[in-house]
């Protein structure tokens, strides 16, 4: 399998990422240091932010999941499909109540940078087509 990722997750060393159908590249890292903690995402002259914690949340909620869930990338002011982990990162109905993107106007793409980032932490398993991927919990190897 070929990584799609590289990098650390500090703001000296961040996580150099592709978005899911691997044609473009974008920068994550950790910031422990801001309150709540954030993950920070550079997008070209973009910058977006979404709390930290969405990594744990999110894999928790995919493993209750259980199966594959598209992902539904959408910008902020685009209603995203019902079911899809963008849907899931602006509910009312998640662990925090609502939007994990922090900065306004810039809140939306949650299924775009936070799936390619479990990926790299070896948390899922995620599409690379051209459109219309999913993602899902890696399955547990099998113990011997």
């Amino acid at each position: 399998m070929t990584e799609h990722w590289s990098g650390s997750g500090t703001k000296d060393d961040p996580w150099r990422l592709k978005t899911p159908p691997l044609t473009s590249e974008y920068t994550l890292y950790r910031d422990d240091d801001a309150d709540p903690p954030l993950l920070v995402c550079q997008v070209g002259s973009t910058r977006l932010s979404y709390l930290a914690r969405a990594v744990d949340d999110l894999h928790a909620m995919l493993g209750a999941h259980g199966d594959w869930m598209p992902l539904g990338a959408a910008d902020e002011k685009k209603d995203p499909a019902p079911g899809t982990v963008e849907a899931w990162g602006r509910s009312a109905d998640n662990p925090v109540g609502g939007w994990y993107g922090q900065r306004k106007g810039y809140r939306g793409r949650f299924g775009m940078y936070l799936p390619p980032l479990l990926e790299a932490l070896g948390l899922v398993e995620l599409e690379h087509g051209a459109r219309n991927n999913r993602v899902r919990v890696r399955p547990e190897a099998p113990t011997e």
